[in-house]
């Protein structure tokens, strides 16, 4: 079976940090691309960062660039997510998503105010 969880969430304020794990199990992590995913509330889905297969390969929304870093430790099957200087509008729900999309974890909550 198939597991994504998320932790690492919680409230923060402006210009804080966070740091987001997800926990993966029930498929070869090592050969899936890793994504966090989020939603505002009252909005749609927005991607924020993927972590390709190979180690190091990273991509990230302009959004969140040079305030958020993912990374994945494929030896432990996990994905993470630095989140530095948080905006209010970094508050969301943070999803753990495997693949193009096929597997999603519960989400943990991200809430950024003073």
């Amino acid at each position: 079976e198939v597991q994504l969880v998320e932790s690492g969430g919680g409230s923060v304020q402006p210009g804080g940090s966070l740091r987001l794990s997800c926990a993966a199990s029930g498929f070869v992590f090592s050969s899936y691309t890793m994504s966090w995913v989020r939603q505002a509330p009252g909005k749609g889905l927005e991607w924020v960062s993927i972590a390709n297969v190979a180690e190091g390969s990273t991509g990230v929304a302009d959004s969140v660039k040079g305030r958020f870093t993912i990374s994945r430790d494929n030896a432990k099957n996990t994905l993470y997510l630095q989140m530095n200087s948080l905006k209010p509008d970094d508050t969301a729900i943070y999803y753990c998503v495997a693949g193009e999309y096929a597997y999603w974890g519960q989400g943990t909550q991200v809430t950024v105010s003073s």
